[in-house]
């Protein structure tokens, strides 16, 4: 399943698929060029309740693939090409509800800030579109989120005969670091913000 409905059941999972013509094999850290897991928060900075699962290493796949939106091409999207080393880790709360996700991306020089144009490039071409007869779409919050750090993003995947689901993208950039944080909706904006400036602060 797409992590698309996997974090919306994981939204940015059109998201969350392996990267077409790429082998596991580059996909290793290096730890020459530091590690990515020190920056991935703890559950206890999500608040009270959550349970992390240990980080993993490697690239992932690119968290902004959305290979479920007809106007998505992956090859249109060079940046995710020049990432270096990155870690990632699900956190799982008590109640069983849906899912978090922090992936840390590092890039080649001059590569994390093109990183940050292909996603809005993607919040543009797959603002909306169907899936599994579901209705997925993406608003753009804030754009300059954080005094300009970063994007705030908010995800929804609306459903026929239940709740919507909604889950906020949290997109920051330090230098050639790219933090990407996936929270579901508590109905509280000041958690997602205190979330955030946390994981500000791990960037340094």
């Amino acid at each position: 399943m797409p992590v698309v409905l996997s974090a919306l059941a994981v939204m940015a999972a059109g998201c969350h698929r392996g990267e077409p013509g790429v082998s596991p094999e580059r996909h290793t850290a290096n730890a020459d060029r530091g590690d990515p897991s020190l920056l991935l928060l703890g559950a206890g900075e999500l608040g009270s309740g959550w349970h992390e699962d240990e980080a993993r290493t490697g690239l992932p796949a690119w968290p902004w693939e959305q290979n479920s939106c007809p106007s998505y091409q992956s090859g249109d999207y060079t940046a995710k090409s020049h990432r270096r080393v990155a870690a990632q880790r699900y956190y799982r709360p008590s109640d069983g509800s849906s899912p978090a996700h922090h992936v840390v991306e590092t890039y080649e020089p001059g590569w994390a800030e093109r990183n940050v144009e292909d996603v809005r490039r993607v919040l543009l071409r797959c603002a909306s579109y169907q899936v599994l007869g579901s209705q997925v779409s993406f608003d753009v919050v804030e754009p300059h989120y954080l005094e300009g750090v970063g994007v705030l993003i908010r995800g929804r995947i609306a459903h026929a005969d239940i709740p919507n689901t909604v889950t906020y993208f949290v997109v920051l950039r330090r230098g050639e670091t790219v933090s990407t944080l996936s929270l579901p909706d508590s109905g509280s904006r000041a958690a997602v913000d205190a979330i955030a400036a946390k994981a500000v602060a791990r960037l340094g």
